[in-house]
């Protein structure tokens, strides 16, 4: 797919920390219960960290104890990339930020009480936070 941001891997590195790079370029996968965005309550926006793409408002983050901010939905269906992953011997659903191609987390049918069913479980390394004002 032809993303509106593309940058050279050199960009990337000189841009991103080496913890946003390892998840956000490399769709590594940040420790459990240590992100900073985890326990965000704060009305506001969830932007990619990449590329500043809006992906997700506060109202749809809800608290999955998983250990990654989750939400129910994104800002507009096509903020996000959805790619088959059958990495770690299992298929699971990729998500990208659909500006940029950086990944985000993943996605699953298991949100249970919310009003789209789905967690979209993230990296708080991939993501800014606005508050709003």
């Amino acid at each position: 797919m032809a993303y509106e941001v593309q940058k050279t891997d050199e960009q990337w590195r000189a841009e991103l920390s080496p913890d946003q790079y390892a998840v956000l370029r490399q769709a590594g996968t940040e420790r459990a219960w240590t992100g900073e965005l985890l326990d965000e309550s704060r009305a506001g926006l969830y932007t990619c960290a990449a590329c500043g793409a809006e992906l997700f408002q506060s109202g749809t983050k809800f608290d999955s104890h998983c250990g990654w901010p989750s939400f129910y939905e994104s800002v507009r269906p096509e903020a996000v990339e959805l790619i088959e992953d059958r990495s770690h011997g299992m298929v699971r659903t990729e998500v990208r930020c659909a500006n940029c191609g950086s990944h985000l987390g993943h996605v699953f049918p298991d949100g249970f009480g919310t009003p789209t069913g789905d967690r979209y479980c993230m990296n708080s390394l991939s993501l800014s936070f606005t508050p709003e004002a």
